[in-house]
């Protein structure tokens, strides 16, 4: 494409390193009117209203977290779910979506309809992000018929959904057949929270009965073995009524053979893990209780032949992408350690933040996956996955959701650096390689030299259809 110097873009970000999924390429980004018009070199300074200079710096695309359990909104915490927001866009992220299960600060009233619970949760985050959010919706056992609500959900934008197999409001197997076959005929992809309810039941009540009480007995009653049950169990069951089936969380390198297994078969299973089980391993439940109330996650961190393990399916493509599950619970308050039993602790730790440096640190730094691979999985993918074809790639046409990333950069992870809601960090004390510098959402600033100049209602509602 040639360039005039009489063409007027917004905004130009010049001299940078442009990095897609397929590549990276020195080049200029030229944005009018939020969307990318140009990539390619030596576009003249002339043809911009604006220059931002990225020498030395990658150009990523936005990072999409596809999995936060961001909490609303509320009287008393009127900020919590607009500061989370403001805290991803700190960490390169600038689109999330958000579960609205349980524990979310949902209200009573629309616990027992789906349809019900989307309109809730579209009507209190209207107007309240600093990036852009949509909305993956929880189905549960105490809804009343979730599958007939599926078609007008789709409607609402809504083109996934997420169950567990496991808790109080998880569904039954018999449940989870119904679900994947109505979403497939709406075209929605249902995620499975994958860990089989007898087995964890029973590990319970073993460590339980050993006096195991704290965080290492939730560990314990959580092995390999009951995840990879209920993932083999989610992929059969998917298999059973042809339908897609997407697995969170994975932990582990029996769940992973599952997932690969299955693609191997031709199946349509898709598989996502997060940067806490990619740097963070089971040892941290041989502290003191106490100190270990923060690695009470679910499923728990593994071994370190596991996170090989997840490296080398993310290397391979047998795991498609890295998410967050962000849960922005306090060591104060919602994880506040009395010496009570583990299935008393709430699950769940911070992540939102520390998504892009985790994941660089411990993936590109240190040689597992290079830079491109990085994009795909933590942009490119998401976007195609779950239904945003306008994002995740520094390609024209698309929305212009950018990330100027300093390589060389160097600092440590501390809380008391982070603007999350949460009052720790399970990456505490970790050194990283890179920084973010700038992130730009459809074009306009958020985050410049390092700072926040973004607004509340800045972040706009992403509305999903899948192919």
């Amino acid at each position: 494409m040639s360039l005039e110097p009489t063409h007027r873009f917004d905004l130009l970000v010049r001299g940078g390193t442009v990095v897609r999924a397929t590549g990276t390429l020195r080049a200029d980004v030229a944005i009018r009117d939020g969307r990318i018009v140009a990539v390619e070199p030596g576009i003249p300074a002339s043809a911009a209203v604006r220059l931002v200079d990225a020498t030395d710096l990658l150009v990523l695309p936005g990072v999409i977290d596809v999995h936060t359990h961001t909490r609303l909104a509320s009287d008393a915490e009127p900020d919590r779910f607009y500061q989370d927001t403001v805290a991803a866009a700190f960490g390169g992220t600038t689109t999330m979506l958000a579960f609205n299960n349980p524990g979310t600060g949902v209200s009573e009233e629309v616990r027992s309809s789906l349809l019900a619970g989307v309109q809730e949760w579209l009507a209190r985050t209207a107007g309240d992000a600093a990036i852009d959010v949509g909305l993956s919706a929880v189905i549960t056992s105490q809804q009343a018929d979730p599958c007939s609500d599926l078609a007008a959900i789709g409607d609402l934008g809504v083109a996934s959904c997420k169950c567990f197999l496991v808790y109080d409001f998880g569904v039954s197997e018999m449940q989870l057949r119904g679900l994947l076959r109505a979403a497939a005929g709406v075209g929605t992809l249902l995620e499975v929270h994958g860990e089989d309810r007898a087995l964890l039941d029973a590990g319970i009540a073993a460590q339980l009965a050993a006096g195991e009480t704290g965080p290492r007995g939730h560990a314990r009653s959580r092995p390999p073995l009951c995840e990879a049950t209920g993932t083999a169990r989610a992929i059969a069951i998917a298999g059973e009524v042809d339908a897609p089936v997407y697995l969170v969380h994975v932990s582990s390198a029996a769940a992973v053979a599952e997932i690969a297994g299955a693609r191997r078969r031709g199946q349509r299973v898709f598989g996502e893990t997060c940067p806490h089980y990619l740097s963070l391993d089971a040892s941290r439940y041989e502290r003191p209780a106490a100190d270990a109330m923060g690695s009470v996650i679910s499923p728990p961190l593994r071994s370190r032949a596991d996170q090989a393990a997840l490296w080398a399916a993310l290397a391979s493509g047998d795991l498609d992408l890295v998410a967050t599950d962000h849960v922005p619970d306090r060591l104060a308050i919602e994880k506040r350690y009395a010496g009570q039993p583990f299935p008393e602790v709430s699950n769940g730790a911070p992540g939102i933040e520390t998504l892009l440096s985790v994941t660089y640190a411990t993936g590109v730094t240190s040689g597992r996956v290079g830079v491109e691979r990085l994009v795909d999985m933590l942009s490119t993918t998401p976007a195609r996955i779950f239904g945003m074809p306008s994002k995740g790639a520094v390609e024209i046409g698309r929305d212009a959701d950018l990330v100027l990333f300093d390589p060389n950069a160097a600092r440590v992870i501390r809380q008391a650096d982070l603007h999350h809601t949460s009052d720790f960090t399970p990456y505490e004390g970790m050194p990283v390689s890179g920084a973010v510098r700038d992130v730009l959402v459809r074009g306009e600033d958020v985050i410049r030299d390092g700072r926040y100049v973004g607004r509340r209602g800045q972040g706009r509602y992403v509305a999903r259809s899948l192919d």
